[in-house]
């Protein structure tokens, strides 16, 4: 029999072995069996719920064993809308007896599967049965019980008016907010966006500026590197002068905490203040902090300001921007760290658009061409990969006097290194050239790289001319300059000594005769470097 004629009538048969195993001392395995538990409830009908699901529960809920009671929490949720009124009832009152049970890792449990239940209820039992199992559960001696009572709490508030939320949670969330454990602070400051967004304006304007104050200030660093990642989700629910008076004194003391972590997080959302405070403010108040955090020691930090940018720049606009920080940028594209000047060379696309091409080529065209010759392989092939986009950006003509003529110079080197990163740049940038320049230019280095003594080069030069080849086939008389110079070109490498030169010639052979791009075909600029 098919699977999809199977009868579902048969389904209630598989909870007789997922009960035993939700009962089971691996954590793992219970939480597969209950998931399990879960899906085959989807397919059931309510007579089937009602007679073997709920049997199932109750047995769960009232285990000897706490695991079988922990395993239960996560399955009142799923039928809960299936089931009579009377179940309903008994459900919820079930759910109610697990969040006071006597062990922890219960209570934690009926914590975690709160939310979920609480969405499955109407407003009436959101206050009556939801609201005193959450107050309990955030006052548990337990901080691991406690932190997970804020995703409580925020969906809650969700289900309530904004005057139900000030009247019913405020206590909670504030003490919340002010735990004397950091992990639970922690929790609220991760989440502190959602909070703010589901309680209102008015507990925002009122509580919730100060809460966040005081989490951006914690004496633990991991409140305040998660408070720093709500920053700017934050700021966009209160007005202009609250982020100037009460937020932004705090963001400058985050910009030199002494905690790399929290100036990281601080560092990969600072920006979006930005569009919030406006030019002149933006100006006056973060162009400093991005240029201190620039300068940073920690690499993360100079990485994540760097890759914002953009933001900053639709407010102040390119030429304040470039003015203030391109001296960092300068200095950051030969930072020691390589994976520093890699985010550099990545950035470098965007910042060519928006600063235009003569101002590019005066401050940074020499600094797209020194990273070629960097020692660390990645930066090279990024180097390329860079100048393929700022061909695109500047198009063909520009790349034809700028870029071609130094990756032409670097094929005649006496340095192996140069000579190699040469191919790579062809082989990168050549599906970008026009027909000219692929026949003035990239054809006659290639060639003359194919007597080069190194084999590495040698094969890759093979790879590079498979690619040209494809390129060609594209261009109106492209196929022409195939059949008169590729063509006789590979053959020779055919020759080689080398048997990897021989493989990628007969590979550049075919796609030269074809005339024609592969269907689907990828190529790998990297392979055998």
């Amino acid at each position: 029999m098919s699977a999809s004629v199977i009868p579902y009538e048969y389904a209630h048969v598989l909870l007789i072995p997922l009960e035993s195993l939700s009962a089971v001392e691996e954590t793992l395995v219970r939480e597969k069996a209950t998931e399990s538990i879960t899906k085959i409830s989807s397919i059931l009908s309510p007579a089937q719920v009602e007679e073997y699901y709920l049997p199932l529960l109750r047995r769960l809920s009232k285990g000897e064993w706490f695991t079988s009671r922990t395993s239960a929490a996560s399955l009142y949720a799923p039928v809960y809308e299936v089931v009579s009124d009377v179940h309903k009832e008994e459900m919820r009152k079930g759910f109610t007896q697990l969040g006071s049970d006597d062990t922890p890792m219960v209570r934690r449990a009926t914590a975690k599967w709160l939310g979920p239940f609480t969405k499955k209820l109407s407003k009436e039992y959101v206050l009556s049965t939801a609201l005193p199992v959450y107050r309990r559960l955030a006052t548990d001696d337990q901080d691991s019980v406690r932190l997970l009572t804020v995703q409580d709490l925020i969906i809650i508030a969700q289900q309530l008016t904004h005057e139900e939320v000030k009247e019913h949670l405020l206590q909670q969330l504030r003490g919340s907010a002010a735990d004397k454990s950091w992990r639970v602070r922690y929790m609220v400051a991760n989440h502190f966006v959602e909070l703010a967004e589901a309680v209102g304006e008015e507990i925002v304007r009122e509580d919730l500026v100060g809460a966040f104050v005081q989490l951006l200030k914690d004496n633990e660093a991991e409140v305040r590197t998660a408070g720093a990642g709500q920053i700017p989700g934050f700021a966009k629910l209160v007005d202009r002068d609250l982020i100037l008076a009460r937020i932004l004194p705090c963001v400058r003391d985050l910009s030199t905490d002494q905690s790399q972590h929290v100036r990281a997080a601080l560092a990969n959302q600072i920006s979006g203040l930005a569009p919030l405070l406006g030019k002149d403010a933006t100006i006056e108040h973060l162009l400093p902090l991005f240029l201190h955090l620039l300068k940073d020691e920690f690499p993360e930090v100079r990485l994540n300001i760097i890759s914002k940018l953009e933001q900053v720049n639709t407010v102040i606009g390119i030429d304040l921007l470039s003015q203030s920080l391109l001296p960092a940028i300068v200095e950051l594209a030969e930072d020691k760290q390589w994976r520093v000047r890699q985010a550099i060379i990545e950035y470098i696309p965007l910042l060519a658009t928006q600063l235009g091409k003569s101002f590019f080529d005066e401050q940074l065209g020499n600094l797209c061409m020194s990273w070629l010759g960097d020692n660390v392989f990645s930066i090279r092939e990024s180097a390329t990969v860079n100048l393929r986009k700022l061909t695109e950006v500047f198009g063909v003509e520009w790349a034809k006097t700028t870029i071609v003529p130094r990756i032409v110079a670097m094929g005649s080197n006496t340095n192996y290194l140069y000579r190699m990163t040469t191919v790579l740049a062809i082989t990168t940038i050549a599906p970008t050239l026009s027909l000219d320049v692929l026949r003035d230019s990239i054809l006659p280095v290639l060639f003359q790289l194919m007597v080069d003594p190194i084999p590495n080069i040698r094969f890759n030069v093979a790879k590079s001319l498979e690619v040209v080849a494809q390129t060609l086939a594209t261009l109106p008389e492209g196929s022409t300059i195939s059949q008169e110079r590729v063509i006789p070109a590979v053959e020779n490498l055919k020759n080689d000594t080398d048997a990897d030169v021989r493989y990628f010639a007969g590979r550049a052979l075919q796609a030269a005769s074809a005339g024609e791009l592969y269907p689907g075909r990828s190529f790998r600029v990297t392979d055998g470097l």
